[in-house]
């Protein structure tokens, strides 16, 4: 069988080309309507969905807000609560002041140079402790002195590790003078001032204890006697007697 063209090639391609242009014309068309489905879909849940959820919640609100203004002393309750969430920071970093009455159980002398305190004061924001107190004669106050002087606080640290510390630096004894107690014994009144060692009083430290220093002299013949009669003797200027 012989099949004959008898369309010519021009014709053909403007045939192909009307073809082409209606699948684009209606792919177009189908995407314009997905599209819009789309479009309309969105708008509903913008419009219609979004509106009733933000209604719901400002329904909640209002309700939680109403709740809320009907509860006596609320402001306080809510700095209550405030300042219960800051405890645990606050336990973390503050001192342990009734260690101070450990230390001073440690350092007051026995009788008979037994120390009487009238005034403590710990300032905890320059690390000081100052105390006013009475004894019962100068060289009962000279060997309460000395005692705080040789003291050491022996602590473990975070490795289990033992260490000791200076207790007291930058001591001064001020306001020295006679006076009677209550029964009308003459006794000596003093101002003592130092500076303590953090770890006496921080909570980082656990269970630390007072002890004398390692190698000092603390018979009571050393405690009794004032240091400042002690010097260095006099080097010689030449010629002898």
């Amino acid at each position: 069988m012989i099949e004959i063209n008898l369309v010519p090639d021009v014709k053909q391609e403007l045939i192909h080309a009307r073809m082409v242009r209606s699948t684009v014309v209606s792919v177009a068309v189908i995407v314009t309507i997905i599209a819009g489905a789309l479009v309309a879909i969105l708008a509903a849940y913008v419009f219609g969905v979004q509106t009733v959820r933000s209604a719901v919640a400002d329904d909640a609100i209002k309700k939680g807000s109403s709740q809320l203004a009907s509860v006596t002393d609320l402001s306080k309750i809510l700095t209550i609560q405030n300042q219960l969430t800051k405890l645990s920071a606050l336990n973390d970093v503050k001192s342990i002041d009734s260690r101070v009455f450990d230390m001073l159980q440690a350092v007051i002398p026995p009788a008979p140079n037994a120390v009487q305190i009238s005034s403590l004061t710990v300032d905890t924001a320059v690390g000081t402790i100052s105390l006013q107190g009475q004894t019962p004669s100068f060289p009962s106050l000279e060997t309460f002195k000395k005692t705080v002087g040789l003291a050491n606080v022996r602590y473990k640290d975070a490795g289990g590790k033992q260490t000791d510390v200076v207790l007291a630096s930058n001591l001064s004894i001020t306001n020295v003078s006679y006076g009677e107690d209550a029964t009308g014994t003459k006794v000596v009144r003093f101002d003592i001032t130092f500076t303590y060692a953090p770890e006496l009083l921080s909570p980082a430290t656990t269970s630390p204890t007072i002890v004398l220093i390692d190698g000092g002299n603390v018979t009571d013949s050393y405690l009794g006697i004032p240091k400042s009669i002690f010097t260095d003797r006099a080097t010689s200027t030449g010629g002898t007697q």
